[in-house]
């Protein structure tokens, strides 16, 4: 009696414990974003199977969006009028202090005219100059020390959130990220000076109080 030799278990077989790549994608997706320099093995197989990934979240209230320019992909919400059913929120909210708000507009900002202005496909900004975009807004009586604690925290807190990115090697040079962009819109930006002269007004004699949404 001949026997039937069976190929060994690949990814995806129900015989192997190697997870498939439509795993690998969306467990990293439901992690973070990912960026085509960062996680390049999973790149051509969130490319591959997008349509895949998409029906999957979408189960759960959550769109992918890819940005191909920019080289990143993410997860968000479900937004009013995108579905009639009403799904509970898998991907948080953050509350932000007032400073760290601003300075978060200010990097889009600045994003905004590096992008008009430079040719360079990365803008990188020392932690001085992203202490001197807000210092233009600090109390002018503000103690300076305090002022660049103060700062620090909000680099930080914004490491955290994606939105900026410490160099190696440079301990202080951060590299803005781009997926900013998705985040903070055209639109957000073309009322930017009406809501910090808001903010500005209700908020200068208290930095760091909580409450306001992230973008």
């Amino acid at each position: 009696m001949t026997s039937v030799v069976q190929p060994p278990p690949g990814p995806g077989d129900p015989r192997s414990n190697v997870p498939d790549d439509l795993s690998l994608v969306v467990i990293q997706l439901l992690k973070g974003p990912i960026y085509r320099e960062v996680h390049e093995k999973l790149w051509e197989p969130l490319n591959r199977l997008r349509r895949r990934i998409s029906d999957h979240v979408g189960v759960l209230g959550l769109r992918l969006e890819i940005d191909e320019t920019d080289g990143f992909a993410y997860l968000r919400g479900l937004r009013d009028g995108e579905s009639d059913i009403e799904y509970p929120r898998l991907i948080a909210r953050h509350s932000l202090s007032f400073t760290t708000s601003l300075l978060i507009a200010l990097l889009r900002k600045r994003l905004l005219e590096f992008d008009t202005s430079s040719t360079e496909a990365r803008l990188i900004l020392s932690r001085e100059q992203i202490v001197d975009l807000y210092r233009v807004y600090a109390p002018t009586d503000a103690d300076e020390v305090k002022l660049s604690r103060l700062v620090d925290a909000q680099i930080n807190r914004i490491v955290e959130l994606g939105f900026l990115k410490r160099l190696r090697g440079a301990a202080e040079s951060f590299e803005v990220q781009r997926i900013l962009r998705a985040f903070v819109d055209g639109q957000w930006l073309s009322e930017f000076d009406q809501r910090l002269e808001a903010y500005l007004a209700d908020e200068r004699g208290a930095l760091g109080t909580e409450g306001e949404d992230a973008p």
